[in-house]
């Protein structure tokens, strides 16, 4: 079963207060306090592993929309199909043969959740003028690209639910593939299509033990990822507003 919630363990301690006690009790306060509402998965790719915290409380519909996706294998065996080395990777919607895979109904955009499209951060591929329009393509932010926080001529910016946390080197070999131009089945063209196909090969939902237990400062990670949110979300609830007004 999938963990959905990291929480802080509560240490109970029924010992005397020896020095060795208060030592083992400062250094469990010492620990960061993990974020809740966050999943991580791991995303197998023919270029290496990249391990994915993805934050179920600050965008739950995206999040649940991917791990749909996730649970039923929906992304295993796509690819990596626009690359662009100072932007982002893109994948999730074509197989190796080029063909588009199946899709759920369009997510609701949750831009103005306090996410920011920073370098490592994934977020929702959409179709231009249509904000809801968000199913199983996603991108990962190679640099910090501001103007996807922004609102587009739609109205809406773009939905980040997540960030890398172990494999941004993976991220960059891939963003540095050689590309083309190349076309998928349904007639679509593409210019920045690897011109070696950078295969998904499995996307896996970790459990919180199995995600410490590969990168040790999951909780660190989580942390960090809250405090920044929670600076910047009046920011983009401000900006929100503005549009909805």
């Amino acid at each position: 079963m999938r963990c959905r919630a990291l929480t802080t363990a509560t240490v109970l301690l029924t010992l005397s207060s020896t020095p060795a006690v208060l030592a083992q009790d400062e250094a469990v306060k010492a620990q960061p306090e993990a974020a809740t509402g966050v999943e991580y998965v791991l995303m197998e790719t023919s270029k290496g592993e990249i391990m994915l915290l993805l934050d179920r409380e600050a965008a739950p519909a995206t999040v649940e929309n991917f791990m749909a996706y996730v649970d039923d294998g929906s992304y295993d065996g796509t690819v990596f199909h626009r690359v662009i080395p100072n932007f982002m990777i893109q994948g999730g919607g074509f197989d190796e043969k080029h063909d588009k895979r199946e899709t759920r109904p369009g997510v609701a955009n949750e831009w103005g959740n306090g996410l920011k499209n920073t370098r490592g951060a994934i977020a929702m591929a959409r179709v231009g003028g249509q904000p809801d329009s968000g199913t199983n393509q996603f991108f990962i932010n190679v640099v910090d690209n501001a103007n996807l926080d922004r609102p587009q001529r739609d109205g809406a910016a773009y939905a980040v639910f997540g960030t890398v946390v172990d494999g941004m080197e993976v991220v960059d070999a891939i963003k540095d593939a050689p590309v083309s131009h190349q076309h998928s089945s349904d007639g679509g063209h593409h210019d920045n299509w690897p011109t070696e196909e950078v295969v998904i090969t499995k996307v896996t939902a970790l459990t919180a033990d199995e995600a410490t237990k590969s990168v040790p400062d999951c909780a660190t990670h989580a942390a960090s990822w809250r405090e920044a949110q929670a600076k910047a979300l009046p920011g983009q609830q401000r900006m929100r507003t503005a549009v909805d007004d």
